[in-house]
Protein backbone atom coordinates (compact mmCIF):
# COMPACT_ATOMS: atom_id res chain seq x y z
CA UNK A 1 0.00 0.00 0.00
CA UNK A 2 3.03 2.27 -0.32
CA UNK A 3 1.69 3.69 -3.60
CA UNK A 4 -1.60 4.61 -1.93
CA UNK A 5 0.12 6.39 0.93
CA UNK A 6 2.43 8.29 -1.43
CA UNK A 7 -0.48 9.25 -3.70
CA UNK A 8 -2.39 10.48 -0.66
CA UNK A 9 0.62 12.62 0.33
CA UNK A 10 0.77 14.30 -3.06
CA UNK A 11 -2.98 14.86 -3.24
CA UNK A 12 -2.74 16.40 0.22
CA UNK A 13 -0.08 18.78 -1.08
CA UNK A 14 -2.37 19.85 -3.93
CA UNK A 15 -5.24 20.55 -1.52
CA UNK A 16 -3.10 22.57 0.91
CA UNK A 17 -1.29 24.49 -1.85
CA UNK A 18 -4.64 25.48 -3.33
CA UNK A 19 -5.84 26.57 0.10
CA UNK A 20 -2.62 28.55 0.65
CA UNK A 21 -3.32 30.37 -2.59
CA UNK A 22 -6.90 31.00 -1.54
CA UNK A 23 -5.55 32.49 1.68
CA UNK A 24 -3.25 34.71 -0.36
CA UNK A 25 -6.09 35.90 -2.57
CA UNK A 26 -8.69 36.32 0.17
CA UNK A 27 -6.26 38.15 2.44
CA UNK A 28 -5.77 40.60 -0.41
CA UNK A 29 -2.04 39.98 -0.54
CA UNK A 30 -1.52 39.56 -4.23
CA UNK A 31 -4.03 42.28 -5.08
CA UNK A 32 -2.34 44.35 -2.40
CA UNK A 33 0.97 43.53 -4.11
CA UNK A 34 -0.21 44.98 -7.43
CA UNK A 35 -1.92 48.07 -6.02
CA UNK A 36 0.63 49.05 -3.44
CA UNK A 37 3.67 47.77 -5.30
CA UNK A 38 5.98 50.68 -4.68
CA UNK A 39 4.79 51.66 -1.21
CA UNK A 40 4.35 48.36 0.63
CA UNK A 41 6.54 45.94 -1.26
CA UNK A 42 8.35 45.01 1.96
CA UNK A 43 5.12 43.90 3.64
CA UNK A 44 4.28 41.72 0.67
CA UNK A 45 7.79 40.25 0.51
CA UNK A 46 7.80 39.20 4.17
CA UNK A 47 4.30 37.72 4.08
CA UNK A 48 4.91 35.75 0.90
CA UNK A 49 8.39 34.52 1.88
CA UNK A 50 7.13 33.14 5.18
CA UNK A 51 3.92 31.69 3.71
CA UNK A 52 5.82 29.92 0.93
CA UNK A 53 8.59 28.52 3.11
CA UNK A 54 6.34 27.07 5.83
CA UNK A 55 4.24 25.07 3.37
CA UNK A 56 7.05 24.15 0.99
CA UNK A 57 9.43 22.83 3.65
CA UNK A 58 6.60 21.01 5.43
CA UNK A 59 5.76 18.99 2.35
CA UNK A 60 9.34 18.61 1.18
CA UNK A 61 10.27 16.98 4.47
CA UNK A 62 6.97 15.11 4.59
CA UNK A 63 7.71 13.34 1.31
CA UNK A 64 11.50 13.43 1.58
CA UNK A 65 11.66 14.16 -2.14
CA UNK A 66 13.67 17.16 -3.44
CA UNK A 67 11.39 18.90 -5.91
CA UNK A 68 8.30 18.86 -3.69
CA UNK A 69 8.75 22.53 -2.77
CA UNK A 70 8.78 23.49 -6.44
CA UNK A 71 5.71 21.31 -6.99
CA UNK A 72 3.97 23.14 -4.15
CA UNK A 73 4.88 26.59 -5.54
CA UNK A 74 3.81 25.56 -9.05
CA UNK A 75 0.33 24.64 -7.84
CA UNK A 76 0.05 28.01 -6.09
CA UNK A 77 1.15 29.80 -9.27
CA UNK A 78 -1.27 27.92 -11.53
CA UNK A 79 -4.16 28.56 -9.19
CA UNK A 80 -3.35 32.26 -8.96
CA UNK A 81 -3.18 32.49 -12.76
CA UNK A 82 -6.68 30.97 -12.79
CA UNK A 83 -7.78 33.80 -10.49
CA UNK A 84 -6.08 36.31 -12.79
CA UNK A 85 -8.01 34.79 -15.69
CA UNK A 86 -11.24 35.16 -13.73
CA UNK A 87 -10.64 38.91 -13.33
CA UNK A 88 -9.83 39.12 -17.05
CA UNK A 89 -13.07 37.27 -17.89
CA UNK A 90 -14.99 39.87 -15.89
CA UNK A 91 -13.74 42.56 -18.27
CA UNK A 92 -10.67 43.82 -16.45
CA UNK A 93 -7.41 44.28 -18.43
CA UNK A 94 -4.73 41.59 -18.54
CA UNK A 95 -2.36 43.67 -16.37
CA UNK A 96 -5.02 44.20 -13.70
CA UNK A 97 -3.37 41.54 -11.55
CA UNK A 98 0.36 40.80 -11.34
CA UNK A 99 0.89 37.18 -10.28
CA UNK A 100 3.61 36.79 -7.63
CA UNK A 101 6.71 34.71 -8.45
CA UNK A 102 7.11 31.81 -6.02
CA UNK A 103 8.68 29.05 -8.13
CA UNK A 104 12.37 30.19 -8.33
CA UNK A 105 12.59 30.61 -4.55
CA UNK A 106 11.05 27.18 -4.01
CA UNK A 107 13.59 25.73 -6.45
CA UNK A 108 16.40 27.15 -4.31
CA UNK A 109 14.89 25.42 -1.28
CA UNK A 110 14.73 22.13 -3.18
CA UNK A 111 18.29 22.58 -4.42
CA UNK A 112 19.55 23.15 -0.88
CA UNK A 113 17.81 19.99 0.35
CA UNK A 114 19.22 17.97 -2.55
CA UNK A 115 22.76 19.41 -2.37
CA UNK A 116 23.05 18.76 1.38
CA UNK A 117 21.90 15.15 0.94
CA UNK A 118 18.51 15.71 2.52
CA UNK A 119 19.82 17.48 5.59
CA UNK A 120 16.80 18.92 7.39
CA UNK A 121 18.73 21.53 9.35
CA UNK A 122 20.55 22.79 6.26
CA UNK A 123 17.18 23.08 4.49
CA UNK A 124 15.83 25.14 7.37
CA UNK A 125 18.79 27.49 7.77
CA UNK A 126 20.23 27.76 4.25
CA UNK A 127 17.02 27.10 2.32
CA UNK A 128 14.95 29.41 4.50
CA UNK A 129 17.52 32.18 4.09
CA UNK A 130 17.63 31.74 0.31
CA UNK A 131 13.84 31.91 0.03
CA UNK A 132 13.70 35.11 2.08
CA UNK A 133 16.56 36.70 0.12
CA UNK A 134 15.41 35.72 -3.37
CA UNK A 135 11.65 36.22 -3.35
CA UNK A 136 11.74 40.06 -3.23
CA UNK A 137 14.29 40.12 -6.06
CA UNK A 138 12.27 37.87 -8.35
CA UNK A 139 9.06 39.74 -7.58
CA UNK A 140 10.59 43.15 -8.24
CA UNK A 141 11.81 41.89 -11.62
CA UNK A 142 8.28 40.63 -12.20
CA UNK A 143 6.80 44.04 -11.41
CA UNK A 144 9.24 45.83 -13.69
CA UNK A 145 7.98 43.70 -16.59
CA UNK A 146 4.36 44.68 -15.94
CA UNK A 147 2.79 47.87 -17.23
CA UNK A 148 2.78 50.52 -14.50
CA UNK A 149 0.92 48.87 -11.58
CA UNK A 150 0.07 52.24 -10.04
CA UNK A 151 -1.65 53.38 -13.24
CA UNK A 152 -3.69 50.18 -13.30
CA UNK A 153 -4.57 50.57 -9.64
CA UNK A 154 -5.93 54.10 -10.03
CA UNK A 155 -7.69 53.46 -13.33
CA UNK A 156 -9.35 50.21 -12.23
CA UNK A 157 -9.94 50.30 -8.47
CA UNK A 158 -10.75 46.96 -6.83
CA UNK A 159 -14.46 46.66 -6.06
CA UNK A 160 -13.71 44.48 -3.03
CA UNK A 161 -11.36 46.89 -1.27
CA UNK A 162 -12.67 49.21 1.46
CA UNK A 163 -11.97 52.95 1.00
CA UNK A 164 -9.04 53.00 3.41
CA UNK A 165 -7.25 50.44 1.21
CA UNK A 166 -7.38 52.68 -1.87
CA UNK A 167 -3.87 52.94 -3.33
CA UNK A 168 -1.92 56.10 -2.65
CA UNK A 169 0.89 57.73 -4.58
CA UNK A 170 4.25 56.28 -3.50
CA UNK A 171 6.39 58.43 -1.24
CA UNK A 172 9.76 57.43 -2.62
CA UNK A 173 12.51 57.71 -0.03
CA UNK A 174 10.11 58.74 2.73
CA UNK A 175 9.42 55.30 4.18
CA UNK A 176 12.42 53.38 2.88
CA UNK A 177 14.94 53.77 0.09
CA UNK A 178 15.36 50.21 -1.10
CA UNK A 179 12.29 47.95 -0.84
CA UNK A 180 14.12 44.96 -2.32
CA UNK A 181 17.02 45.21 0.15
CA UNK A 182 14.74 45.71 3.14
CA UNK A 183 12.35 42.96 2.02
CA UNK A 184 15.23 40.54 1.39
CA UNK A 185 16.88 41.30 4.71
CA UNK A 186 13.74 40.97 6.79
CA UNK A 187 12.57 37.97 4.78
CA UNK A 188 15.87 36.14 5.20
CA UNK A 189 15.73 36.59 8.98
CA UNK A 190 12.06 35.67 9.42
CA UNK A 191 11.93 32.79 6.93
CA UNK A 192 14.37 30.67 8.96
CA UNK A 193 12.23 30.37 12.14
CA UNK A 194 9.12 29.93 9.99
CA UNK A 195 10.90 27.13 8.08
CA UNK A 196 11.73 25.55 11.44
CA UNK A 197 8.03 25.75 12.32
CA UNK A 198 7.17 23.97 9.07
CA UNK A 199 9.68 21.23 9.89
CA UNK A 200 8.21 20.87 13.38
CA UNK A 201 4.70 20.59 11.96
CA UNK A 202 6.02 17.75 9.81
CA UNK A 203 7.22 15.93 12.92
CA UNK A 204 3.84 16.36 14.57
CA UNK A 205 2.10 15.03 11.46
CA UNK A 206 4.20 11.87 11.47
CA UNK A 207 3.37 11.30 15.13
CA UNK A 208 -0.31 11.76 14.35
CA UNK A 209 -0.11 9.24 11.49
CA UNK A 210 1.80 6.66 13.52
Amino acid sequence: MVWLRRTTHYLFIVVVAVNSTLLTINAGDYIFYTDWAWTSFVVFSISQSTMLVVGAIYYMLFTGVPGTATYYATIMTIYTWVAKGAWFALGYPYDFIAVPVWIPSAMLLDLTYWATRRNKHAAIIIGGTLVGLSLPIFNMINLLLVRDPQEMAFKYPRPTLPPYMTPIEPQVGKFYNSPVALGSGAGAVLSVPIAALGAKLNTWTYRWMA
